[in-house]
C-alpha cells in the first residue's frame, strides 16, 4: 500500500471509530445537532433575507429617476409650483422634468395605507381606478366594483375598479391605488399650479451630481435626492431592521452558543474515560486529535447545512413568514411575493466561518488537554 493510500485508510478508520462513538451517545449528539441548526437557521435567515430584500429594492430603483426634486419649507417637503419646471427644463444634462402627483391615504376600514398616484403613462378616466392586488385583496374588490374614500374636507368620493395589478408586479403596487388627475386634485385640495415633486432625468450618469448641484443654484428652496442616495438608505433601513430582529434573539442566540460551547468545550467522565483508555491501548496524541476533529466537523457541517438549507427554504420558499412583518416596513398591506435568490459565496463563507469555525476550536482545546495528560491520571 502506497503512503497516500495508508493516509486515507487510517482516516476512514478514525471517521468509521468517530461515527460509532456518536452512535452511542445519540441523545446528546441529537441534542446538540438540533440546537447548533437552530442558531444557524436564525442567523442564515436575518442574513439570506436582508440580502433578498436589498435586491429587489436595487431591481425597482433601477428604473426610478436619476434625481428627485422636492421643495423644502421650514425643513419639511411641501407641494412644488408648477413654474419650478421650467426652471429645472433648461439644465444642461436634463433630459426630462416630469411634474409628479403622488400621497399617502389612509383606510380606517382596513386600518392601512394606500399610495395614491397619477400615472404617468396612462390616462385615467375621472371616477375610475387601478387597485393594486393587495388593496384589492384587502378591500375584496374586483374589476367593476365602486370603492368610495374621504376626501381632505370630509366629502366622499366614489370610484369604480377599471382593473386590478397584476400578481407579477405586486412588490411595487401591493397598496398602490392609481386615479386620474382631476380626482387627486380633488381628494387632497391640491392647485392645479402644484405638484408633490419633480423626477429628473439624467441620461449620463457621470452628470448627475453636477446636475444637482444646478439644481440647488436653480432652486434654492429645493431638495434634490439622488437614486443612490435612496438605495443607500434602503440598505441602512434593511440592516437597521434586521439588527432590530437580532437584538431580541440576541439573549436566545447568546444561550445557544453557550450551551453549544459547554456540549462542545466539555468533556464528559465517559470521554475523558475513553480518551484514557485509547492513549492506554498505543493511540498517539494526534490520533485522539484527528478523532475528535473528526467529531466536530460531522456536527458541525451537519448543524450548517441542516440550519442554512432551511433558513434558505424558510426565505425563498415561504417568503419568510417569521421575519416578514419587521422587515418589510410599517405597512399592513404586505405584497405577496417570492423573493429572487441572491445568495452568495461571500454570505457562505461569513456564515461557516461564524458558526462552524468557534464550534471546531471549542472542541479541540479540552481534547488535547486531556490527550497530553497521563492515561492513568485521565481515568482517574
Amino acid at each position: 500500500m502506497t503512503e497516500r493510500g495508508g493516509v486515507l485508510a487510517r482516516q476512514r478508520y478514525l471517521a468509521d471509530y468517530t461515527v460509532a462513538a456518536m452512535a452511542r451517545r445519540r441523545a446528546r449528539n441529537l441534542g446538540l445537532l438540533a440546537v447548533y441548526g437552530g442558531m444557524v437557521f436564525v442567523l442564515a435567515s436575518v442574513l439570506f433575507y436582508t440580502s433578498a430584500l436589498k435586491h429587489e429594492a436595487g431591481l425597482l430603483l433601477a428604473e426610478a429617476p436619476e434625481i428627485v426634486v422636492q421643495r423644502m419649507i421650514a425643513g419639511r417637503h411641501d407641494l412644488i409650483p408648477g413654474g419650478h419646471t421650467a426652471a429645472l427644463t433648461g439644465i444642461r444634462g436634463v433630459r426630462e422634468v416630469q411634474p409628479r402627483l403622488w400621497g399617502y391615504h389612509y383606510d380606517a376600514a382596513v386600518r392601512a395605507n394606500y399610495t395614491l398616484m397619477v400615472p404617468p403613462d396612462r390616462d385615467l378616466e375621472p371616477g375610475t381606478a387601478v387597485i393594486g392586488p393587495a388593496l384589492a385583496r384587502a378591500r375584496g374588490a374586483s374589476a367593476g366594483d365602486m370603492l368610495s374614500f374621504r376626501g381632505h374636507d370630509g366629502a366622499l368620493t366614489a370610484f369604480r375598479i377599471d382593473a386590478v395589478l397584476p400578481q407579477a408586479s405586486t412588490l411595487a403596487s401591493a397598496d398602490l391605488l392609481l386615479v386620474a388627475e382631476k380626482d387627486f386634485r380633488r381628494l387632497f385640495g391640491i392647485p392645479e399650479d402644484r405638484h408633490t415633486d419633480l423626477a429628473l432625468h439624467v441620461p449620463n450618469p457621470r452628470e448627475v451630481q453636477t446636475v444637482a448641484e444646478k439644481v440647488l443654484e436653480a432652486l434654492p428652496d429645493s431638495r434634490p435626492i439622488l437614486r443612490d442616495e435612496i438605495l443607500r438608505t434602503y440598505d441602512a433601513v434593511f440592516d437597521w431592521r434586521s439588527a432590530l430582529v437580532l437584538l431580541p434573539l440576541s439573549g436566545a442566540l447568546l444561550a445557544f452558543a453557550i450551551l453549544a460551547w459547554e456540549k462542545a468545550s466539555g468533556l464528559s467522565a465517559d470521554e475523558r474515560r475513553e480518551i484514557g483508555i485509547l492513549k492506554a491501548i498505543g493511540w498517539e496524541t494526534s490520533d485522539v486529535l484527528q478523532m475528535k476533529l473528526w467529531e466536530g466537523a460531522l456536527i458541525s457541517l451537519l448543524a450548517f447545512l441542516l440550519g442554512t438549507t432551511a433558513a434558505y427554504w424558510h426565505v425563498f420558499g415561504l417568503s419568510a413568514p417569521l421575519l416578514a412583518p419587521v422587515m418589510q416596513g410599517w405597512s399592513v398591506l404586505y405584497p405577496d411575493f417570492r423573493l429572487t435568490p441572491t445568495v452568495s459565496a461571500t454570505q457562505l463563507l461569513t456564515l461557516f466561518f461564524l458558526t462552524v469555525f468557534p464550534y471546531l476550536v471549542a472542541t479541540l482545546v479540552p481534547v488535547w488537554r486531556a490527550a497530553v495528560t497521563d492515561p492513568d491520571e485521565v481515568m482517574r
